[in-house]
């Protein structure tokens, strides 16, 4: 079983910064594509973005270009969603996920086999 905790959320400003963490524990990091979906109420969840397991490759959600940088610290069995300029549209749970199964990134959410809780970001106008 893969279990995956995330922290950094909470309440920010229009154009302010948080970086969320994701950490990995009970397999290796390096068997999974990481990546961050976000959801609010009411809505289906979101593909924000996610990284290979080598860290080669990286896709993003067109929204969040230029604005959010996801990395991974294989080492610290951790991803990070780095999320500068935000937005109040920005605000949402934001969860991370798991695929141990693919070959290339998926952006699907049932692609992903294991999923944290939920880290809430709220930006405010």
């Amino acid at each position: 079983q893969v279990q995956l905790v995330e922290s950094g959320g909470g309440l920010v400003q229009a154009g302010g910064s948080v970086r969320l963490s994701c950490t990995v524990s009970g397999r290796p990091i390096n068997e999974c594509i990481e990546a961050w979906f976000r959801q609010v109420p009411g809505e289906e969840r979101e593909f924000v973005a996610a990284i290979h397991w080598s860290g080669s490759t990286t896709h993003y959600v067109d929204s969040v270009k230029g604005r959010f940088t996801i990395s991974r610290d294989n080492a610290k069995s951790t991803v990070y969603l780095h999320m500068n300029s935000l937005k109040p549209e920005d605000t949402a749970v934001y969860y991370c996920a798991c695929d141990r199964r693919s070959t290339y990134i998926e952006m699907v959410p049932g692609t992903y086999d294991y999923w944290g809780q939920g880290t809430q970001v709220t930006v405010s106008s």
